[in-house]
């Protein structure tokens, strides 16, 4: 999971790139999940492995209002 004292940004930049690979919001990237999908998936089980963590970390930038920090990442790597 990100850590804000250790933050990993190939976290980060996971979460503009990957997209959803399944479900209601298949193909949707990670970073544009709406906060209710997240916390369904909160309430029902985050998916095991690397999805998981992404989305339960995904899950606590959102609540904490860091959403910004994904919209200025996800801007730098299309800029790549």
């Amino acid at each position: 999971m990100f850590q804000l004292n250790n933050p990993d940004p190939q976290i980060l930049v996971a979460l503009v790139k990957m997209k959803m690979p399944f479900g209601k919001y298949k193909d949707t990237v990670l970073c544009d999940l709406p906060v209710s999908y997240l916390e369904w998936f909160g309430k029902k089980g985050f998916p095991a492995g690397k999805l998981g963590m992404l989305l339960q970390t995904l899950l606590e930038i959102k609540m904490n209002g860091l959403g910004e920090l994904l919209v200025t990442i996800k801007k730098m790597e299309s800029g790549k």
